[in-house]
């Protein structure tokens, strides 16, 4: 007989399951696909029954397949995106599709009247944070204020993992790390929902139980049982959003620790003890009590790196891994620096340190002598750049990190990690993790005390390479430095001038 735990996460575009035992040691893998909707521009949404539920119980049947007679499931735990906003019920139906993360935008009227009811200074006050699109508390608002009919029939306003758990289990929670971006009705320094001026937009039981990501938050019922294949009784965690899962899936759990994501963008999560609030970073609770996060993203990465790809014309219809190859191949065959060419790629904006959605990207250093290569390593040290002056600014708060774990496909290029690498002087453990599932997974054994942080850290997660910085005095170093100080100062001086265009009369 071999003990299981089983972790399921739901993703923007897919979700992912696994089934590990006590050791750490996978059995077994699931995955599905799913899509978004946008139904106008600026919205984007899930359906949280055929999206959220119906991918969590194939995956989870998938699972529950493999094992073998006498195998037990210990616990689930399960992540998903967030923060989401969905109405249900009393009987936990949808009333409509689930408004999702800050890819979804549609509440700048309402953050604009947040704001105006208390001033920015007491939302940063009571929140760590200014109200963004990644902000949930706007886009309940916006239900109210746009369906009414849904707003007198919602019960409860939760998030996805919340929904899950409740399907699950019947238990209304929410984890301290998603409630903590639900600004402005999350008190950070508290741990506690505030509605303070807000009880016209949303009532204290309307919101979940507050519970930390590692809580049992109930146990599997006969009718959700029946659907997903999990043994009726088996312990639900509480869980969490996707991006805390990846980061306890890379054993990033203690103060001091980094993760250093490099995905289709990049996000960085830094664990810290006690509550942070910055102008900069995103300040919020983390999985486990006494525990919280400042974290950090930009908005490109990866998904520079395959524009570059494909306005070099490498797609030969061989698939990814190829693509990649041919790419990469190309930036080798220039050298650090890119012939003097800087690339800003600021495709869609960027986010920290700057948090300026309309920024743009640039390149600047072009001459008749620049080639693919340099376009090319051009773009991979942009994006470098980029991670750079995100990961920065938690120097610029004596909040460097201790210990730095990187994650993601980004890791496998191996020019944009020594170049993060040699600019930011510190190393970095490239680690062998399947990702946020994973997580959950560790979530579960540590709520369940199979397992311990010091354990998970030395037997659970394993290195795939260590990227040390090369030396301050090393030619290529100071190559990079002085393109860095560039990036700085043209994204700088096109700001100013982008202000001074707006800021003239017709």
């Amino acid at each position: 007989m071999t003990a299981l735990l089983l972790g399921v996460d739901i993703g923007t575009y897919e979700t992912k399951g696994v089934l590990v035992d006590t050791n750490g040691v996978v059995h077994a893998t699931a995955r599905s696909r799913h899509g978004i909707s946008t139904p106008q521009p600026g919205h984007v949404e899930h359906d949280a029954i055929d999206v959220w539920w119906n991918d969590f119980a194939s995956v989870s049947r998938e699972l529950v397949s493999t094992m073998s007679t006498g195998d037990e499931i210990l616990a689930v735990a399960c992540s998903a995106i967030g923060p989401c906003v969905l109405p249900v019920d009393a009987e936990l139906n949808p009333l409509r599709p689930a408004i999702l993360y800050g890819v979804d935008t549609r509440a700048d009227e309402q953050i604009a009247d947040f704001e105006r009811r208390i001033g920015r200074d007491e939302i940063f006050r009571r929140s760590g944070n200014t109200l963004t699109s990644q902000s949930a508390g706007p886009k309940v608002a916006w239900i109210v204020e746009n369906e009414p009919a849904i707003a007198e029939a919602a019960r409860w306003y939760m998030t996805s993992q919340s929904f899950l758990v409740a399907t699950l289990t019947g238990e209304v929670v929410i984890d301290h790390a998603t409630a903590g971006y639900y600004h402005p009705f999350y008190d950070l320094a508290g741990g506690c929902w505030d509605l303070t001026d807000f009880d016209d937009i949303v009532t204290p039981d309307q919101l979940p139980a507050i519970r930390w990501s590692s809580d049992v938050a109930g146990t599997v019922t006969a009718a959700s049982a029946a659907e997903t294949g999990i043994p009726e009784g088996t312990p639900v965690l509480t869980g969490t959003t996707d991006a805390v899962a990846e980061a306890v899936g890379a054993s990033v759990m203690d103060d001091g620790d980094l993760m250093l994501m490099y995905g289709s963008s990049g996000y960085m999560i830094r664990v810290v003890s006690e509550p942070v609030a910055d102008a900069v970073l995103w300040s919020a609770p983390f999985a486990f009590p006494g525990s919280y996060v400042l974290a950090a993203g930009t908005s490109t990465a990866g998904t520079a790196t395959r524009w570059a790809a494909d306005m070099l014309g490498l797609d030969t219809g061989e698939g990814d891994d190829a693509l990649f190859s041919s790419l990469m191949q190309l930036v080798h065959d220039a050298r650090p620096g890119a012939g003097g060419v800087v690339h800003i790629p600021h495709f869609s904006g960027e986010r920290t340190p700057f948090h300026d959605p309309d920024a743009r990207g640039v390149f600047t250093g072009l001459s008749l002598t620049t080639g693919r290569a340099e376009l090319a390593r051009a773009v991979v040290e942009g994006v470098a750049h980029s991670v750079v002056s995100a990961v920065g600014a938690y120097a610029e708060i004596g909040m460097e990190p201790t210990r730095v774990m990187a994650i993601g496909g980004g890791t496998k290029n191996d020019v944009l990690v020594q170049t993060v690498s040699d600019l930011l002087g510190f190393e970095q453990n490239c680690a062998a993790t399947i990702g946020a599932a994973y997580g959950d997974v560790i979530l579960a054994a540590l709520g369940l005390a199979v397992t311990t942080k010091a354990e998970v850290c030395e037997n659970w997660v394993s290195i795939d390479s260590t990227i040390t910085p090369r030396s301050s005095g090393d030619p290529d170093v100071e190559t990079l430095r002085r393109a860095h100080d560039e990036f700085l100062s043209t994204y700088r001086a096109l700001s100013r001038a982008r202000l001074t265009t707006e800021e003239k009369p017709e």
